[in-house]
């Protein structure tokens, strides 16, 4: 039973290293309702300014999150300050309703491509902010709070490219 135990657990972390990864964090909603007004932050720095990355926004939603799709919009600021902005949409459940992501049970979680191949040739304090975008079709105003969004992440992978 030991020896079996053990086995588990070396192959689990085997399998979950991952060396390609750079960076990777999350930051809870509160009670699973993302505010239109909360700003999700991330800061990162250190990454070699050779190599290219992936950037993936991480979302998990539960069945609480009313929608097939998902606006954002993301902010990447340099070390100078200079700001890029990008309105995104995906899709977050295929057409007859079922979930799309990882995940057992109610919670899936969502690999979202932000950026591709991008090289973070300056050194200092990289800022990624993220707000959501959602609105019901035929409304000027946008959802005050988005259900069903329970954690947004974000992942820098080196490059395979």
């Amino acid at each position: 039973m030991l020896k079996k135990f053990l086995c588990t657990i070396v192959v689990s972390l085997l399998f979950s290293c991952n060396s390609d990864l750079m960076y990777s964090d999350f930051k809870s909603t509160a009670n699973g309702k993302w505010q239109a007004n909360d700003t999700i932050a991330f800061q990162f720095n250190g990454l070699d300014t050779l190599q290219r990355h992936n950037m993936f926004i991480n979302i998990r939603n539960n069945d609480e999150f009313p929608f097939s799709n998902l606006f954002l919009i993301a902010e990447l600021e340099l070390p100078q300050g200079q700001t890029t902005r990008d309105t995104l949409e995906f899709e977050m459940a295929r057409p007859d309703g079922e979930w799309l992501g990882t995940g057992q049970g109610s919670i899936k979680e969502n690999k979202l491509w932000y950026k591709e191949n991008i090289v973070f040739r300056d050194t200092g304090v990289y800022k990624v902010r993220v707000m959501h975008a959602m609105r019901k079709n035929g409304d000027v105003e946008g959802i005050k709070a988005l259900m069903g969004i329970t954690d947004v992440g974000l992942t820098i992978e080196k490059s395979k490219e």
